[in-house]
């Protein structure tokens, strides 16, 4: 999908000051606090029909964005080039816990911590040079949709939404999964 297709359709939804950061389905958006459900529904009624398949649209305001990043469950480790450091958000609550550490030996990925709706995930480079993507694990070990973004993505989300001149209380940016 196009970025500017994206964009229209947050605006179509009724979302001000819409921007899109890299093209994975980062939105970040001015909307009014009451009715942001009912903005979500639209959004995801707007991308099922651009995607001709069902979109599930998992949202997060700046402010919860602050706090996984304040959080940092990764300040452990760093992420060089033989490690990546994911976060995988979930559309709502999983219906059981997981025990952890959850691993994934073949990709090389291991759950380190989950809070809240939100799954922190290290991706180790794989002999062959590639790193596992820990999105698939996790809607299937968890039974829920869920959208995985880079660590460094979620700093950039939080640093591009608070940079805006005049902050607004109501300022949200939001990750997309098909």
């Amino acid at each position: 999908m196009k970025m500017s297709d994206l964009e229209d359709a947050f605006a179509a939804a009724g979302c001000k000051q819409v921007k899109t950061y890299i093209q994975s389905g980062n939105v970040i958006f001015d909307a009014p606090a009451r009715g942001a459900t009912a903005i979500i529904r639209r959004i995801q009624t707007k991308l099922t029909k651009l995607l001709l398949s069902e979109a599930t649209v998992v949202f997060r305001t700046v402010r919860e964005l602050e706090k996984v990043v304040n959080r940092d469950p990764f300040r452990e480790l760093k992420a060089d080039g033989t490690v990546k450091l994911y976060v995988t958000f979930l559309s709502r609550k999983p219906s059981r816990k997981p025990k952890l550490p959850l691993v994934l030996p073949k990709e090389r990925l291991e759950v380190i911590h989950m809070k809240n709706l939100e799954v922190f995930i290290v991706s180790r480079r794989k002999n062959n040079g590639m790193y596992g993507f820990p999105n698939n694990f996790i809607e299937k070990e968890l039974g829920v949709k869920g959208t995985t973004r880079n660590w460094s993505t979620i700093t950039k989300l939080v640093q591009l939404a608070m940079a805006n001149p005049e902050p607004s209380p109501t300022r949200a940016t939001t990750a997309c999964a098909g």
